[in-house]
């Protein structure tokens, strides 16, 4: 019975903190308040699909990518974190927007690949994009990586954002750094915008 425990603790503990060996995408830190903190990202490469049948099946597509289902067979490290881009009025609920379709994965490859060296996708669904850097405000937050924390912590770094006069560009981000076993008491996401 003890032996059974440890080893499940033993792969929570796994699973909670593989990110921490990841390669994280960089980014220099402007200012930082209560609520937010401003960063600054340099131009990043990704690879990115359309989320038409829930995010499994997107996820499965990338991974299947950097595992190495593209041109030249190359395995790829994985990187955090694992972003979607929501394009539809931030009006709608998110539950909507995730049904329609309108969801936009990517992940970014790590910073030894530039635009020419970067392996090809063998699925027309896949393309690898250089995502321009910038100006991005950025929430951080703990537990399930689900829709609706995403849009409650949206709203409260928008909320803040207009508080201090602060222009947004296009809509919120959601960054995930944890696989799905990490415990969400020790889960790391956030949700970022870019700014003026």
């Amino acid at each position: 019975m003890r032996v059974g425990l440890v080893f499940l603790l033993t792969i929570f503990y796994f699973w909670a903190n593989i990110s921490i060996a990841l390669e994280e995408t960089s980014y220099r830190v402007i200012t930082a308040n209560q609520i937010y903190e401003i960063r600054e990202y340099d131009d990043r490469l990704a690879v990115q699909t359309r989320q038409k049948n829930g995010q499994n099946g997107a996820f499965r597509k990338l991974f299947k990518y950097i595992s190495g289902s593209n041109i030249s067979s190359t395995k790829i490290e994985m990187t955090t974190p694992v972003t979607q881009s929501i394009k539809i009025d931030m009006t709608t609920p998110v539950t909507q927007k995730f049904q329609d379709g309108e969801i936009i994965m990517k992940f970014f490859l790590p910073r030894k690949f530039q635009l020419k060296t970067a392996p090809q996708p063998l699925s027309e669904d896949l393309s690898v994009v250089i995502v321009k850097g910038g100006k991005y405000a950025v929430i951080k937050y703990s537990g399930r990586s689900t829709y609706k924390n995403f849009e409650r912590q949206s709203k409260v770094l928008l909320e803040a954002l207009g508080t201090d006069k602060i222009e947004t560009i296009d809509q919120p981000i959601k960054a995930t750094f944890n696989g799905p076993l990490t415990p969400f008491f020790m889960r790391r996401n956030e949700a970022m915008i870019r700014i003026e």
